[in-house]
């Protein structure tokens, strides 16, 4: 704990005090690690950026959260320096930029600023007779993390100490994770905190092998130095290992455990990866509810069930972990829990310790969010006679690829802003490898017959963050109700039929 003192301590001569926003914009790297012990022991709250936000977005997040310190990867400094350039804008004082170098070179001295500090020459000015600054309550704020703006701009979700220190704990039950673990990052540690497995896995003494970037080759690779035990990750990180060629693969030292979720994985990569070597379990959650809220905990009588039935039992949401009140599929109108019968939909709706204390700065969106006295989830799912519970749809038209929740306003707005777009609606497209891609459908203004796809999708690309980008551009008339509005549904069907485009 000691390099962790020190930073709290130089947190604190920095001006960070009790109630105070440290905001990090970096990769799984070491110092990831650190700050989420370091930040909450200073009496701050840590609140992790998406690494892949662009400047402008970067800005709004820095200038909502009123982050007093950023941290920010040397990869990912012009991104910053973007972002505070337009804050001096509004007239807000920057935070303070301190650097994460790479561990083993030199700094990029001349994109540095004077005022900008490093992150291990911070370090060296400390001591670990810092005294820690314990939250005066355990209900007391310890993190803030940001949504992916599903349907707007991302919201702050605000975690407490104790509802973080029960899901780090409920996670490393759910996980399987006994004394000792190895484990991998490749999970980002800016999502829910590294799904809260940045503080679980230190209640078990665990060792972090940090992964700057995901492929399969370093998976491999790094399983068999370091003896992995655990690992985590989205069905796109599963996909990309099942697909993966067979230079970039190493027979396993042993079963590595696997934790997915994100979205909904394909049975046909489950069943992959546990060929290859792997455990796979499923987990069910949103920011909201600090990441894991539900698991698919495995029944022994399933395991003489015809392969094909394994893994699609073993693709539903579960059920509640033991950190969590309750777990409930209700009429959203009625507030009635459905039928344990399969077939009647309802949504998905969660109570207890370790769900948001709510929205920062948005009361009218908490206040929504939890009408009713249970935090609705917007998912919408059966629940099996057992009480497993399986999501079937969603409640807004969120485009779920690789893990991160696009907004299809967001793409539409930006197709708008096109001088050749007339009409434009974005849906889900089916999708192997990112479970599902951005598919618009465009009517163009007379005159600008000329424009194809290619261009559209290159100018949809220099407007939003990448990973936003359409991939499919279909030019059609729109259908429409009686009304003029737009009916998604018929184009949600028209992509299904397209199938994957990967």
């Amino acid at each position: 704990m000691s390099e962790n003192s020190f930073c709290s301590e130089r947190l604190n001569q920095l001006g960070i005090s009790r109630g105070d926003v440290v905001a990090t914009l970096a990769p799984n790297v070491p110092a990831m690690h650190e700050l989420h012990f370091a930040v909450p022991m200073a009496g701050a709250l840590i609140c992790p950026l998406n690494t892949r936000h662009d400047s402008a977005m970067l800005s709004a997040l820095l200038e909502h959260s009123e982050a007093r310190i950023i941290f920010v990867d040397y990869q990912l400094l012009d991104i910053a320096h973007g972002a505070l350039k337009l804050l001096t804008k509004t007239k807000r004082k920057p935070p303070i930029l301190v650097l994460i170098a790479e561990s083993d070179g030199p700094l990029p001295t001349d994109h540095i600023a004077s005022e900008t500090h490093e992150y291990e020459s911070l370090l060296a000015g400390g001591h670990d007779r810092f005294e820690i600054i314990r939250p005066n309550s355990e209900w007391d704020p310890i993190c803030i993390n940001y949504t992916s703006g599903t349907t707007s701009r991302p919201k702050g979700v605000v975690y407490c100490h104790r509802g973080a220190y029960l899901n780090s704990l409920a996670s490393v039950l759910l996980h399987g994770i006994g004394s000792f673990p190895v484990y991998l990052w490749t999970v980002p540690i800016f999502h829910c905190n590294g799904w809260n497995l940045t503080w679980g896995l230190a209640a078990q003494g665990g060792t972090n092998v940090c992964l700057r970037k995901v492929t399969p080759k370093a998976i491999f690779d790094n399983i068999a130095l370091h003896d992995v035990t655990h690992m985590g990750g989205a069905p796109t990180v599963l996909n990309m290992i099942v697909n993966s060629p067979i230079s970039d693969r190493r027979p396993l030292p042993h079963k590595v455990e696997v934790m997915t979720g994100g979205a909904p994985p394909p049975p046909q990569i489950l069943s992959k990866m546990e060929e290859l070597g792997f455990g796979i379990s499923h987990l069910y959650g949103l920011t909201e509810t600090y990441g894991p809220g539900t698991s698919c905990i495995w029944k022994p009588e399933w395991d003489s069930l015809p392969l094909n039935e394994r893994y699609k039992l073993k693709a539903r949401q579960g059920v509640h972990h033991v950190g969590l009140e309750d777990v409930e599929v209700k009429d959203p109108v009625t507030m009635a829990s459905v039928p344990a019968d399969g077939k009647t939909i309802g949504e998905i709706m969660f109570r207890g310790n370790t769900v948001m204390s709510g929205y920062l700065k948005d009361l009218v969106a908490t206040k929504e969010a939890f009408n009713g006295g249970w935090f609705r989830s917007g998912d919408l799912a059966v629940k099996h006679p057992d009480n497993y519970i399986e999501v079937k749809d969603r409640l807004k038209d969120v485009i779920i690829s690789g893990g991160e929740n696009i907004s299809t306003v967001e793409v539409e707005t930006v197709l708008y802003s096109h001088p050749a777009i007339l009409e434009a609606a974005v849906v889900a497209r089916p999708d192997n490898h990112w479970g599902q891609t951005p598919c618009a459908f465009v009517k163009l203004k007379e005159g600008y017959d000329g424009v194809g796809a290619q261009e559209i999708i290159k100018f949809c690309r220099d407007h939003l963050p990448h990973y936003m980008t359409l991939k499919t551009v279909i030019f059609e008339d729109l259908p429409k109700t009686s009304t003029g509005k737009i009916q998604k549904f018929i184009l949600r069907e028209k992509a299904k039929a397209m199938g994957s485009l990967s």
